[in-house]
Formats: C-alpha cells, sequence, structure tokens
C-alpha cells in the first residue's frame, strides 16, 4: 500500500511538473507572438506622437523622482560599502573610481529597470487588465482599431527610449550621493574624489550599461503589456496580471543582466 500510494504521488509530482513546464513553453510562444506582432506594426507604421510622448510621460518623467531617491541613496551605501572593504587594503583615493563604476556597469542599470518595472509594469498591467475585463479591448476591434498598435506599441517604445535616459540620471545622481558620503563621513577630499572619477572614467563602461537599459525596457514594457492582454477573471485577475508583470518584469532583467554581462564584457568590450 505504501510503495502504491509513494508511487501515485511521485506520478502525480512528475504530472504536475510536466505541465508547468509545458505552459512555460507556452508561455514564451505567447510572448514570442506579442513580440513578432509589435514588430508587424512598427515596421508598417510608427505609433502616433501623441501617444508616444503621453507615455514617455508616464513611464520616464513620473518614475523620475523614485530614481532620484533610489539612485542617491545607492551611491551613499557603495561609498560606505568600499570603505569598508578597502580598509587596510586599497588606498581610499580610488574610493570615487569604484563607485562610478560600480554605479555605471551594474547598479545604476539594473536597480533603475528593477525600480520602474516595479511601477510601471505594474502600472501597465492594472491599466490593460482592467480595458481587458471590462472588454474595452475588444471594443477597440470592433471598431478596427488594432489593439497592438494603440494600445502596446506606445508603451513599449516609451520604455525603450526612456529607461537610457533615466538611467543617465541615476548615474549621476548615484555618484553625487557618494560625494557626498565619501567627503563628508569618509574623510576623501573633492579634489581626490573627482580625480579619481577622471582617471577611470571609460566610456565602453557607459555604453555597456546604456545597452543594459534599452534591453531592460523593452522587457518591462512587453511583460506589463504581456500580462494585462492575459488577464482574465475580473478584479481578481487584474490583481495576478499586475504581480505577475512585477515578477518576470524583475525576474526576466536579472537573467538579462546576466546574459548581458557575459556578452559586452567577454566579447564586445573584452580588454585585447
Amino acid at each position: 500500500m505504501a510503495d502504491r500510494n509513494g508511487g501515485s504521488v511521485a506520478a502525480r509530482g512528475a504530472e504536475l511538473l510536466g505541465d508547468r513546464v509545458a505552459e512555460g513553453f507556452a508561455e514564451i510562444g505567447r510572448v514570442t507572438l506579442l513580440v513578432g506582432d509589435m514588430l508587424r506594426v512598427v515596421v508598417r507604421r510608427l505609433p502616433a506622437g501623441r501617444l508616444l510622448i503621453q507615455q514617455m510621460q508616464a513611464i520616464g518623467v513620473d518614475s523620475l523622482w523614485l530614481v532620484i531617491v533610489v539612485s542617491l541613496f545607492t551611491g551613499g551605501v557603495a561609498a560606505v560599502q568600499a570603505a569598508y572593504q578597502f580598509s587596510n587594503v586599497v588606498p581610499l583615493k580610488y574610493i570615487g573610481s569604484v563607485i562610478l563604476r560600480s554605479v555605471v556597469i551594474e547598479l545604476g542599470p539594473v536597480l533603475t529597470a528593477l525600480v520602474v518595472g516595479g511601477r510601471v509594469g505594474a502600472s501597465i498591467a492594472a491599466e490593460l487588465g482592467t480595458m481587458k475585463v471590462t472588454e474595452q479591448i475588444d471594443a477597440l476591434s470592433a471598431m478596427g482599431i488594432d489593439p497592438v498598435r494603440f494600445l502596446i506599441v506606445p508603451r513599449v517604445t516609451a520604455a525603450i527610449i526612456m529607461l537610457p535616459i533615466i538611467t543617465i540620471y541615476a548615474d549621476a545622481i548615484a555618484v553625487f550621493g557618494g560625494y557626498i558620503v565619501s567627503v563628508t563621513s569618509i574623510g576623501v577630499s573633492t579634489h581626490t574624489y573627482v580625480t579619481a572619477l577622471h582617471d577611470f572614467f571609460y566610456l565602453r563602461d557607459v555604453i555597456s550599461g546604456l545597452i543594459k537599459a534599452f534591453f531592460f525596457g523593452g522587457i518591462i514594457g512587453t511583460m506589463g503589456c504581456y500580462s494585462g492582454f492575459r488577464t482574465e477573471g475580473g478584479a481578481e485577475g487584474v490583481g495576478r496580471a499586475t504581480t505577475n508583470a512585477v515578477v518576470w518584469s524583475c525576474v526576466l532583467v536579472l537573467i538579462l543582466d546576466y546574459l548581458l554581462a557575459n556578452f559586452l564584457f567577454r566579447i564586445i568590450f573584452a580588454k585585447r
């Protein structure tokens, strides 16, 4: 009896695992089809300027205050941690260079993407999910308006455009936050900090961070729109769609960050 029960539990577990794997591949296929529809629409006709500007403001400008706060404290924490780890190992005159390179390569684009993904991904999914469950998207299709062109393309395009721009602000503010902490509490002079920034500034580091931000913007916009368009089940379904958009945006940002880091720093910008 025990063996029979154990075998049935194992079989049920294997069946559930198989269902999850199959559903995962199905989700990948559906997202791929959505991306294909977006590319088809963009090739045929660019999104309306008014819609694009509205979404650029909603995604970029309205997120700027949150990015400023996060970046300022990120730079401060980076300075404190660098000073702690450099103690009795590396001269503190290099603290500016450490903050600069860690911010523009990794902390700036990734933390900005996670913050914006949490705010914007949830907003997009909730907005489109509400339209889906109230049949507004079906009404657009009935009127001959392509929902992909009217709803998805402006949001994804705005996210792709605005995330690198926000990342530039985030990098600058984080470096400034590191400067404030370095000068006021660590004992590094302004001249020393600025000299380190100048001596260890490499354009390839900035470019690599902006390339990451470009792809992160596409992920955030796409997952928010996809989750919204897949919403079912009324208000509860909207809540699930919002959660899925945020979770998958953050997870995919971190996965893509690893893949891009390998591609950029081992192939494109590898030191010869």
